[in-house]
């Protein structure tokens, strides 16, 4: 499932990022265009169902959580994964891009990303792909901020289960010789096996040879009835916002499925390389995630 209409998990990252850029002191990843994305209103909105208070928000201050101290919610359950993975993803893309003259980075279940608009390498195509309930969303967001859409980024609304996601991509000007980076991170949580596979199989197909697809997952285990990890909590609350988690994958498995597509992982990041590269010596609480992996791969 990589649907929603107006995504609450693509708003509730966004809010992580925007609670971290605003108020982060060790900033992991520093999105600090995504309180002006997800806006005021949805942000309070947001903020005040987390705590439970969604009718007070309307009496927050301008800038609404900025005054409050950071709440166990959000360094225990969101903002691990959704600023360590962004942090991630954005590093490796950048080592790519860093070896072509041209190249095309394909976000794909794009959310409230803002890399379009923080990109400055005009070299780059960028493309969004998201339901088009999400993207619309999206596209009023940008037009209320009278943000202008840099020439070099594309947008293509898809229903992953339903279109082609190559038919879309070939639509808005994808170029299938040109090396590209492709991301797929909070979605394979929501995906089933047959799915998941489905979408490797497309993305290789478009894909390049050197071409790059960076995602993260949850293990195996954490979905196991006897499981008490938080992503396993996590996953109460976005069934409760209608979308459910509900697949996990061992490292072999998921080699498995992308050697198939021809593609060899590069970089596998455990929950303790996690923790060392992106939460060794903070102050305050926040702790990579036991059950959740980062990979790499590329396109032989």
């Amino acid at each position: 499932m990589i649907a929603a209409q107006e995504s609450m998990t693509a708003k509730l990252c966004s809010f992580a990022r925007a609670y971290h850029s605003m108020l982060g002191k060790n900033k992991i990843f520093d999105d600090y265009l995504a309180y002006d994305i997800i806006g005021k209103d949805e942000y309070d909105k947001i903020g005040g169902l987390l705590k439970g208070k969604a009718e007070a928000a309307r009496h927050f201050p301008i800038y609404g959580f900025e005054s409050l101290q950071v709440f166990n919610e959000m360094d225990r359950y969101f903002s691990p994964i959704a600023l360590s993975r962004i942090a991630f993803a954005e590093r490796a893309l950048d080592r790519f891009t860093g070896r072509y003259s041209a190249c095309q980075y394909v976000i794909c279940g794009a959310g409230m990303d803002t890399f379009a608009f923080r990109n400055s390498d005009e070299a780059v195509q960028v493309f969004e792909l998201d339901h088009p309930d999400t993207q619309a969303y999206k596209l009023r967001r940008i037009h209320k901020l009278r943000w202008e859409i840099p020439p070099n980024v594309h947008y293509g609304a898809i229903d992953f289960e339903k279109e082609d996601m190559g038919r879309v991509l070939l639509h808005s000007g994808f170029q299938r010789g040109l090396p590209t980076f492709f991301s797929l991170l909070g979605v394979s949580y929501y995906l089933t096996e047959n799915s998941f596979k489905e979408f490797v199989s497309s993305v290789s197909a478009l894909a390049a040879p050197g071409s790059q697809f960076v995602l993260d997952f949850p293990d195996d285990y954490t979905f196991e009835l006897d499981s008490s990890s938080r992503v396993r909590q996590l996953a109460e609350l976005t069934e409760q916002l209608g979308e459910p988690m509900g697949h996990g994958y061992s490292l072999d498995e998921m080699r498995g499925i992308l050697s198939a597509e021809g593609f060899v992982i590069r970089t596998h990041e455990d929950p303790d390389d996690i923790q060392r590269h992106f939460f060794a010596g903070r102050t305050d609480h926040q702790q990579a995630v036991e059950n959740i992996h980062f990979l790499l791969a590329e396109k032989q």
